[in-house]
Formats: structure tokens, C-alpha cells, sequence
């Protein structure tokens, strides 16, 4: 199994020895936290991925002579654990983070024509970090301005552990609050929609509220902007599996789990095609639908429940142009269909020209049109955007599409969202659709892997990593 190979295997049980054995069933962020930390703590721990590589859904696939990501994932400096990640994988040089908050903020759709404004921070309390940056930023009126401070400082106090709070949505909170469509748009959504995957009227007032209480609202340089600076291949599947391998765990990829049961002694049976292993715990860090249908019997009170949490879309669209025509690491854009373009040509490996990444969250109305129509759509886009480009030729235009590429975060999906632990001992789940507090970011996958671990170590009298992140209440 470990070469790979789709050949049939000779069915085979691998024992377990009490007490001291754990199977996770997952190979994304999660599933890799969850291992680390199990096989950290000293138990003996296999697993198991469907696919032929690591990372969930943020990978790299080859493109020619290119390394291409299937979308662009960024972090803040508040995803401390995401943070803790990068540096249990010997990663963090590799996905720096900015030295201070600063987005270009471009506006193609103004009478005067194209207009570039900031999103920056000082190194100023809380918050005063950020007065700065709104009152000259210029996409907005100084009425604008002043009432999005408002705003913020009623977000602020509200009590993210007040469950009502998933039941509004957030557009409905904004506009209570004195929040102009513009306001929405050249703020608000600018951030939510890339955090979130939902416009501000999708969107739970909780996990919209978290977001920018904890981003923006916390520290001051809690929203300062980390990427991979290579493709995410090598830090979620080379540097993730070369981690494991350090930590004595056993990585099976094209592995795919066909049932999961409990034994007649209390333990469990891990079933795929050839092969059956037998251990003291398993985590499930798979999507919510694949959880439902793993899971036993019983296992949770109102398994349904997984099958109501809606997915959301993310479409990437991937530009090499001849020549330079974006001369910064990103921007965001106002009045376009363009969200957000990032420079992957270092990343990629690309010798000639720019590659350009276009990051489109909630694309529900967009995840399924032909290659040709995007091309269409967004080629033009990016000539009002980045005029460089009205002279550049086009050497590549693909997409990536994701089409579940996070949960829903709707009014009400708080409620639908399960803890680490199930009602069946030995048993627990893992994966940002969890209830970790935060949307579906690289940082709730993480800190879902690291709730289960906790859980399953604390079932089986084992100690606690003293290095494991520190999740403040582990679900």
C-alpha cells in the first residue's frame, strides 16, 4: 500500500496493542493535525486518505513545467493555530506573513475612472490601529467611514457565545446598524465573502461576528496576511508527510475507508479494500457527508443533522500573461466581478510573463460556465483592472473549481455543527465543518484535528503533547 500501487492487495488485519493505537480516516489539514498530535502523545497511529496525495483541498497538481495550487488560501496572524501547524511541519519560512496589514484596494467603476485606496493598519492599540486606514480610505464617503467605526465598535461587543447571534444573518445586522450597500460592498463583503465564502446577507451573524472580532478587532496586527510563497503541495503534502514520517506514523494514500465498526471487545475495525485495521480510537476527518455515512449506529444523537450543512463554491481563475502587469503580491477590486488576483509566479515556478491567480468566492452563479465563458467574462475585467495587461498576450486560461470547497456558513448552521466527540466511545470527528467556532479556514481544520486528538487522548489516560496547540475549549 505505501508504494502506491492499484494493484489487488492480499487481504490482511493489522492488531492493534492496547490502548496505544488510533486510526484517522482523513488526510486534509485535519487528519494530519489529528495524527500529529496522537502519534506526538505516543500512540501508534495509521492514516488513511482516499486520494493519492495529502492536503484536503489545498493541494497542487502539475501543469506543464508548472506547479499550480487549485486555489489560493491566505491566513491572518490570529490563526494561531494554523500558525502552530506551519511550524510543526518545519513550514512557517515558507508562508510568511506580512510585516503589517496592507491590501491594495482597486475601484474600476468610479466616473473619474480607476482609483487605488488601502486597507492598512498602524501599530496602534485596538481600536485605534485601524483609524488610520478608514478615514483616508477613499472608497468610501466620510459618512461612510464614520458610521462603519460604529459599526465595528457594536461588533465588537457583542457576545459571540449568545447563540441567537447564528441566527441572524449578518447583512440584516449591517443594515440595522446604519450600513450603506456601498459600505457592504467596498468593506464588509470585501473581507467577508474571502473569509466566509457567503455575501454578508448569507451569512450567520456568529461566524461573521468572529471573524471580524477576532481579525480585526483583537490585536492589532491580528489581520496581518500570510501566504504560501510555494505551491501548497509542499507544505501540506511534502513537509506534512515528511512530518509524519518523523513522528512514526503510518501514511496510506489511495486508501479509501469502506466501513468503520466497533468490535466485540470495545475496539474498532478500519476497513478498505484489502486490508483491515484494528485500534483503540478512530477520528473521522472527512466531509461531512462521507462522516454520515461512515458513522455507526448511534454514534450521534441526530446524525441527519451533517447532511443539512450546506457546501459552498469557490472558482479560481488562472491567468499567465507574456510580461509583468500586476506589480504587488495582491490587490482586491471593487466594481468588477474580479474578487481578488494574487501574483502565483514564483509559487508556480514560471520562468516567463505573470501568472496570475483570481480568487472567487460564493460563485455559485459562476462554478459551472464553460472555460470559454469565463474566459469572455473575465479577461476584459482584468484590462479595466490592471491596464498593463491591454497590451500583454494571454498564454494560459484554465480554472479550478471547488465546487464544496467549505460549509455554508448560513443563519442556523451552528446548531448543525457536531463536537469532536460522538456518543460512541473511541469514536470522534474532525474537520473545519466541525464546531470549532470559525468558518471553514485552513485555521478550523486545524484546531478541529487538534480538538479530536484531545479527546481521544483524554478517553484512553493518555498526556497531553506539552508543544500541541492550546485550543481554549476543545468541542
Amino acid at each position: 500500500m505505501t508504494d502506491g500501487s492499484t494493484e489487488p492487495r492480499e487481504d490482511r488485519t493489522v492488531p492493534a496493542a492496547p490502548g496505544r493505537d488510533a486510526v484517522v480516516v482523513g488526510g486534509g489539514l485535519a487528519g494530519v493535525t489529528a495524527a500529529l498530535a496522537l502519534a506526538d502523545a505516543g500512540l501508534r497511529v495509521t492514516l488513511l486518505e482516499g486520494r493519492p496525495r495529502l492536503g484536503g483541498l489545498a493541494f497542487s497538481f502539475p501543469r506543464g513545467d508548472l506547479t499550480v495550487d487549485n486555489g489560493q488560501h491566505v491566513y491572518l496572524r490570529c490563526c494561531t493555530a494554523y500558525r502552530w501547524f506551519l511550524d510543526r511541519i518545519d513550514g512557517t519560512a515558507l508562508a510568511p506573513l506580512q510585516d503589517r496589514l496592507d491590501v491594495p484596494v482597486v475601484d474600476v467603476d468610479r466616473p473619474e475612472g480607476r482609483r487605488l485606496g488601502r486597507l492598512r493598519r498602524d501599530a496602534l492599540p485596538v481600536p485605534l490601529h485601524l483609524g488610520r486606514g478608514l478615514a483616508t480610505y477613499p472608497h468610501l464617503s466620510l459618512a461612510e467611514r464614520a458610521k462603519v467605526g460604529r459599526a465595528a465598535l457594536a461588533l465588537k461587543g457583542l457576545d459571540l457565545t449568545d447563540p441567537a447571534l447564528d441566527r441572524q444573518d449578518f447583512g440584516g445586522w449591517l443594515a440595522a446598524h446604519g450600513q450603506s450597500a456601498r459600505a457592504v460592498e467596498a468593506l464588509w463583503d470585501l473581507v467577508g465573502v474571502a473569509t466566509l465564502n457567503a455575501v454578508a446577507g448569507d451569512a450567520s451573524l456568529s461566524l461573521a461576528a468572529m471573524v471580524f472580532k477576532t481579525g480585526l478587532l483583537s490585536e492589532p496586527g491580528a489581520a496581518d496576511i500570510g501566504w504560501a510563497h510555494v505551491p501548497l503541495g509542499e507544505l501540506h503534502d511534502r513537509l506534512a508527510r515528511k512530518a509524519l514520517d518523523s513522528a512514526g506514523v503510518r501514511t496510506e494514500v489511495r486508501s479509501r475507508v469502506t466501513s468503520v465498526s466497533t468490535l466485540a471487545d470495545g475496539r474498532w475495525s478500519v476497513e478498505v479494500p484489502g486490508e483491515r485495521v484494528e485500534a483503540d480510537a478512530v477520528v473521522l476527518a472527512v466531509p461531512q457527508r462521507e462522516a454520515h455515512a461512515l458513522l455507526p449506529q448511534g454514534a450521534l444523537d441526530a446524525p441527519e443533522r451533517l447532511l443539512e450543512i450546506g457546501t459552498a463554491p469557490i472558482l479560481n481563475v488562472h491567468v499567465i500573461y507574456d510580461r509583468t502587469v500586476l506589480g504587488t503580491p495582491f490587490l482586491a477590486a471593487l466594481g468588477t466581478p474580479v474578487q481578488w488576483v494574487f501574483d502565483r509566479t514564483a509559487a508556480s515556478g514560471l520562468k516567463e510573463g505573470q501568472y496570475l491567480a483570481l480568487s472567487q468566492s460564493a460563485a455559485q452563479d459562476e462554478i459551472d460556465l464553460p472555460v470559454s465563458v469565463l474566459r469572455e467574462r473575465y479577461l476584459p475585467e482584468l484590462n479595466r483592472l490592471l491596464p498593463l495587461t491591454r497590451d500583454a498576450e494571454v498564454k494560459d486560461f484554465f480554472v479550478t473549481r471547488e465546487r464544496t470547497a467549505t460549509f455554508a456558513p448560513t443563519p442556523g448552521v451552528g446548531r448543525l455543527r457536531p463536537g469532536a466527540r460522538t456518543r460512541t466511545p473511541g469514536l470522534y470527528l474532525a474537520g473545519a465543518w466541525t464546531a470549532t467556532g470559525w468558518p471553514a479556514t485552513m485555521e478550523g481544520a486545524v484546531r478541529s484535528g487538534v480538538s479530536a486528538a484531545e479527546a481521544a487522548l483524554s478517553a484512553l489516560g493518555r498526556p497531553r503533547p506539552a508543544h500541541l496547540f492550546d485550543v481554549e475549549e476543545a468541542a
